[in-house]
C-alpha cells in the first residue's frame, strides 16, 4: 500500500485483527451486490469505504421518490436513473480507486453463470426468492461464500454461507420453498434505519470472509426486532434430504 492508502485505511490497520495483511485482503477482493436498495446501499457505501477493490453492482431497477426514505446510495438527483449508476456514482465521489462495474440487469441464474464465476463473494440484497435460490444454487457450484440480508417493517435478518465450509447449510436449507408471494416493504411498510441496520451487519459478515476475523458466522441466522429492539441468534444445519449435500459430487466440487 502506498502512503495515502495507509492513511486512508489506518483506523482499519490499527486493528490487531486486520492489520495491513487483513486489509490488502479487502483490496484483494472482488465483491459482486445484488440489489442496491435499502440494504445494498449501506452494503456499497461500507465496503467502498474499506477499500475493497472490486464492486460489481447488479439491479434491473431504477430510483424512485419512494426509495429515498431508506435507500442512502440515492438522492433526489439520480430519481429516474439506474439504482446501479447512482449507486456506482455515490461510490466514485467517496472512493475513487474502488473498480465499479455498474449492470442494469435481474440476477437470474442464467446472468449469475455467465457473469460471476470470479467473484469472491455475493452479498444478496435483492427482495426476490427466485433470485437467493439462484445466488444459492450458483455458489455451491463454485464454491463461493454469501451473505444473505432481509428486513421488512420493524425486523430484518442476516445469514451467513460458505459452501466452502464442509457440512455447513446452505440457503434451500433454512428455506426449502419460500415464496415470492411473501409481503414486500411496498405492502407492509419498513422502518428506515432497519435496511441501514441489516445491511450494515452484512457489510460486517463480508469484510470477515474476506478477512477472517473473530468468529465466523456461517451457518448461523441473525434476527433483529426493532419493536424488542432484541437479536437473536439461531443455529442452521443442513436439512436432510436437501440437494446441498450430494451437489458437490454433481458438479465435481
Amino acid at each position: 500500500m502506498n502512503n495515502d492508502e495507509l492513511l486512508r485505511y489506518s483506523r482499519h490497520i490499527l486493528l490487531p485483527q486486520l492489520d495491513v495483511e487483513g486489509q490488502e485482503s479487502i483490496a484483494g477482493a472482488h465483491v459482486l451486490i445484488v440489489g442496491l436498495g435499502g440494504l445494498g446501499s449501506p452494503v456499497a457505501l461500507y465496503l467502498a469505504a474499506s477499500g475493497v477493490g472490486r464492486l460489481t453492482l447488479v439491479d434491473d431497477d431504477v430510483v424512485e421518490v419512494s426509495n429515498l426514505q431508506r435507500q442512502i446510495a440515492h438522492d433526489q438527483t439520480t430519481v429516474g436513473q439506474s439504482k446501479v449508476a447512482s449507486a456506482a456514482a455515490r461510490i466514485a465521489e467517496m472512493n475513487a480507486a474502488v473498480s465499479v462495474e455498474a449492470i442494469q440487469a435481474r440476477a437470474d441464474a442464467a446472468w449469475l453463470k455467465a457473469t460471476a464465476a470470479d467473484v469472491s463473494l455475493i452479498v444478496d440484497c435483492s427482495d426476490n426468492a427466485a433470485v437467493r435460490y439462484a445466488i444459492n444454487d450458483h455458489c455451491l457450484d463454485h464454491d463461493i461464500p454469501w451473505v444473505s440480508g432481509a428486513a421488512i417493517a420493524f425486523s430484518g435478518q442476516v445469514a451467513v454461507f460458505d459452501p466452502r465450509v464442509p457440512g455447513s447449510p446452505c440457503y434451500r436449507c433454512l428455506y426449502p420453498a419460500l415464496s415470492d408471494e411473501a409481503l414486500s416493504c411496498a405492502e407492509s411498510g419498513i422502518l428506515s434505519p432497519i435496511t441501514g441496520l441489516i445491511g450494515s451487519t452484512q457489510a460486517v459478515e463480508t469484510l470477515r470472509l474476506l478477512t477472517g476475523f473473530g468468529t465466523s458466522q456461517t451457518g448461523w441466522l441473525n434476527t433483529y426486532d426493532g419493536l424488542s429492539g432484541e437479536w437473536r441468534r439461531w443455529r442452521l444445519n443442513q436439512r436432510a434430504g436437501c440437494d446441498c449435500q450430494g451437489r458437490k459430487s454433481v458438479t465435481g466440487k
